[in-house]
């Protein structure tokens, strides 16, 4: 057997291994998720329960109507907040990507400096709610943190510099075409694989944020998935802590299979819906990190 061979043979290993510690975690998040809470609490987590049970998704869809809702505003939410991000960060990171665009260094320090300071917890808040109001309304979900990334704009930008030659731009300036039209005829289609990887590092970042509602959110009709998901959990706690001082049934509630019941509610629309963009997020994340 070649060496070629046996390196290939121990790549593909390597992978497998690799593939098992990403797959193993979220099979053993979902066979939990159905099994019996006091089969879970006396034998612990099993690829294998001997008893199933679905009460952790029962008592969620008890309120079905409100994570319906949940649901209806965090797809909305992650799909409005991706796209007006993606389009934020490509129209910073365009004109960074031209290195001779005038103060180019002065705004690229500007960005970089973002990520390493920031005014903190107690000035933002006060800043969100006191100047731009956004305390109980959707923008509480859609502004802070998460509209425009530093780390997000210098893959953009990397990206731009490293696949886009600016002689590419000089030849469209020559036939007439100014800098808007160069963004859409040929950044545009030329960056798919940087947007489709920004888009979902945004997009999770949407999805998965409680933070922003945990914040800024008071009103239930306004939670998303997340914060009413983390709601249900705190509320569960809530009612061990009332058991336990005596009061009655409430002991009852599968608190453990709900948790896991709702980690994996959180995560399913995620797992569906990678797989349709990994070759996007896989050749774009490469080409975004090369050092321009």
């Amino acid at each position: 057997m070649s060496s070629n061979k046996k390196y290939q043979i121990l790549i593909n290993i390597l992978l497998v291994i690799l593939t098992l510690f990403m797959v193993l975690p979220i099979l053993l998040l979902f066979m939990s998720s159905i099994t019996e809470e006091s089969t879970l609490i006396a034998k612990g987590y099993s690829f294998f329960p001997k008893k199933f049970s679905v009460e952790g998704y029962a008592y969620i869809l008890k309120n079905k109507a409100t994570i319906l809702s949940a649901y209806g505003y965090t797809i909305g939410i992650t799909a409005v907040g991706t796209v007006v991000s993606v389009l934020v960060t490509m129209l910073m990171a365009f004109p960074l990507s031209i290195r001779k665009l005038p103060g180019r260094s002065i705004f690229s320090f500007y960005v970089l400096f973002t990520m390493l300071f920031s005014g903190g917890i107690v000035p933002s808040y006060i800043m969100w709610t006191s100047t731009f109001h956004i305390k109980n309304t959707l923008l509480a979900y859609l502004l802070p943190g998460l509209l425009m990334n530093a780390m997000n704009i210098i893959l953009m930008r990397t990206f731009y510099m490293n696949s886009i030659p600016e002689s590419l731009y000089e030849a469209a300036e020559i036939d007439g075409a100014g800098y808007l039209t160069i963004f859409w005829k040929i950044v545009i289609p030329l960056g798919k694989p940087i947007m489709v990887t920004i888009a979902m590092f945004t997009g999770l970042g949407y999805w998965n944020d409680w933070v922003n509602g945990l914040y800024y959110i008071n009103d239930k009709k306004l939670y998303t998935i997340q914060v009413l998901l983390n709601n249900m959990i705190e509320n569960i706690r809530a009612l061990q802590t009332s058991a336990g001082a005596g009061a009655g049934s409430v002991g009852q509630i599968p608190a453990v299979s709900v948790r896991m019941a709702i980690a994996f509610v959180a995560l399913a629309p995620i797992l569906a819906i990678y797989p349709f963009l990994q070759k996007y997020f896989a050749s774009g994340i490469m080409m975004g990190a090369v050092k321009g």
